[in-house]
């Protein structure tokens, strides 16, 4: 997976990756299980990136080194998960010690004509950067292992008419499970977490108090960004926080802004619209409504 430190490298098929990685031809050209100890040319050591035109589900075992997960680093000792979903761009950095570990590669055609298809982008860590990594217990680890087996299984043997369908059955039960894993892996991470609600708290004040009408009401990507986390991450984390997800968040901070000005001000319910980012007071007046069950005239006139 080599290439220039510019732009991505894009990968467009498993068979092309098999080539970069000096394996033989895939024995299906939609989906491949790959044993990292089969691998003759291994990644670039130093910092790169490459786009994959497919799904990949990485499994590495016996990681030794530190991982950067959200805005944290981390040792992990125990097997990592990662999910690339087509499409994304993967910085691929410098990493301490050998790994060991399986690759799960499957084409967004390969579960075309199945429920999955439409399913799949519903699993939030498909959306995540690749250092937002999936951290198993030995329990887990042995649970998904044994699925992958399955899947290399079905992948290795003679296909017949069923070979998809098992093997798209087993997908799926992984997928569920790494989804499982991921909520548990929030609840634990809560000690490590309890500064970021603090944090986008702080950030979301500093937003509000901008010039909006130049910035305009900010966006679940711009907190994001300022966050250096992905929009589904971060939400996944306050959501499992607070119950609530970055765009209530914003919500709740905006109605709350909002209420300040006309209560303590003189502004039009207009001006007001202007100040916090709306192109049309319409838009405005319609979100506090939904968010409060009054309208901002009726707010405003409680307190005369």
């Amino acid at each position: 997976m080599k290439k220039g430190n510019h732009s991505p490298y894009v990968i467009n098929s498993i068979s092309e990756i098999h080539q970069q990685m000096g394996l033989p031809k895939p024995k299906h050209p939609l989906i491949s299980v790959i044993d990292y100890a089969d691998i003759k040319n291994q990644p670039a050591r130093h910092s790169t990136s490459f786009v994959l035109n497919f799904y990949m589900v990485c499994i590495k075992k016996d990681y030794h080194g530190k991982l950067k997960y959200g805005q944290h680093y981390y040792d992990f000792d125990e097997g990592i998960m990662t999910f690339i979903a087509p499409r994304q761009v993967v910085f691929e950095a410098n990493e301490a010690g050998v790994h060991h570990g399986s690759l799960l590669l499957f084409h967004p055609d390969f579960i075309r004509n199945y429920s999955l298809a439409k399913n799949v982008n519903d699993y939030g860590f498909f959306s995540y950067e690749a250092y937002e990594a999936l951290h198993l217990s030995e329990k887990e680890e042995k649970m998904i292992e044994g699925i992958m087996q399955h899947i290399a299984g079905e992948y290795q043997s003679a296909a017949d008419v069923y070979s998809q369908d098992v093997m798209i059955s087993h997908l799926e039960l992984l997928l569920n499970y790494a989804n499982r894993f991921y909520n548990r892996q929030f609840i634990t991470r809560h000690q490590a977490s309890r500064g970021l609600l603090a944090d986008v708290e702080s950030l979301l004040k500093t937003l509000f108090d901008m010039d909006m009408p130049q910035t305009g009401v900010p966006t679940v990507h711009d907190v994001a960004d300022q966050l250096h986390m992905s929009p589904n991450y971060l939400s996944d984390m306050l959501r499992t926080l607070t119950g609530q997800t970055t765009q209530q968040h914003i919500h709740s901070k905006l109605i709350e802004k909002a209420k300040e000005q006309l209560s303590t001000t003189s502004l039009s319910i207009s001006e007001i619209a202007y100040q916090l980012g709306f192109e049309y007071s319409q838009s405005f007046s319609k979100l506090f409504k939904n968010k409060t069950n009054i309208s901002p005239s009726e707010f405003r006139d409680s307190f005369r």
